[in-house]
């Protein structure tokens, strides 16, 4: 799992520590010294600690223009135990939209376990995000992970998608793709 980089393409467009309106701004990272942890198995230090102490995640991109938001995750989105959800609302979502963004694309590819809690936080994020015209997508979550979110029916929250090739596509591209699909099927 140390091998794991979160994509980095797009740091020439867009870097978290450097924008002031991000939940991690100035933070440090180290490129040599591994302490961020997924149980016994060490991350890239580049992943983002929010709280949780086995989902991980780093901003990729942010358009404050369009309202938009691209977020990579890595390890186990536990809810039942850790309650990552509320983590994750609290310490990252809420600030981002503070800052108005509405729309946000979950790169769920390394997310290697779903455990499921309580709903209310997805419910709460859902519905601040659709009175604003918005909408979540996850893109990508491995079969078993997704099992177990389908299971709890939070799929009315968060969007399931499957884009494999996303890394083809400038941020720019992918929101307007997957936004027309979402503003479509919304009824916007």
């Amino acid at each position: 799992m140390h091998l794991i980089e979160p994509f980095f393409n797009w740091r020439f467009m867009y870097n978290a520590e450097e924008d002031k309106r991000s939940p991690f701004y100035q933070v440090v990272h180290s490129e040599f010294e591994f302490s961020n942890t997924v149980y016994n198995y060490y991350i890239h230090p580049q992943w983002e600690d929010f709280g949780s102490t086995t989902l991980y995640l780093k901003i990729i991109y942010v358009d404050y223009e369009l309202n938009f938001a691209i977020i990579e995750m890595i390890g186990e989105w536990n809810d039942a135990i850790e309650n990552d959800i509320m983590e994750l609302k609290r310490e990252v979502i809420d600030k981002l939209f503070s800052e108005r963004i509405t729309k946000y694309i979950l790169i769920t590819e390394n997310i290697l376990n779903f455990h499921s809690g309580d709903k209310d936080y997805y419910e709460e994020w859902y519905d601040n995000v659709s009175d604003q015209e918005g909408w979540i997508v996850a893109l990508n979550m491995p079969e078993q992970s997704q099992y177990d979110f389908k299971k709890r029916k939070l799929q009315r929250y968060i969007e399931l998608l499957d884009f494999p090739d996303w890394r083809t596509y400038k941020p720019y591209h992918l929101f307007k793709k997957i936004d027309a699909e979402q503003l479509q099927r919304l009824g916007f």
